[in-house]
């Protein structure tokens, strides 16, 4: 089952801040050739504000452009990533690296 705001926003810092929620939930982060990663938090927007600080991460090294995100809470967030990262096969969740 695929995330359910599908189109991406832009993985910059305004983007982040203009769309992102401080909430709890998934996210996915996209260049325009393949998922990058997908992860799970309790603040969806200071995660990819983390991410976005890291510019040797090897998620940073695959020039991320987008994000997508969905707002959710509780014990289903880590079987909804297991979900989501079997569906889109981001390659650094492959790869174990952030």
């Amino acid at each position: 089952m695929a995330f359910e705001h599908f189109i991406p926003h832009p993985f910059t810092p305004a983007g982040i801040q203009m769309y992102a929620p401080a909430a709890s939930g998934l996210y996915g982060i996209s260049n325009s050739r393949e998922w990058i990663y997908i992860g799970q938090t309790d603040n969806i927007q200071n995660a990819l504000l983390v991410h976005l600080r890291d510019p040797q991460a090897p998620l940073m090294q695959r020039a991320p452009t987008g994000f997508v995100f969905e707002a959710c809470a509780g014990p289903l967030l880590p079987s909804r990533q297991d979900r989501l990262v079997q569906e889109y096969e981001p390659v650094c969740n492959r790869q174990g690296s952030r």
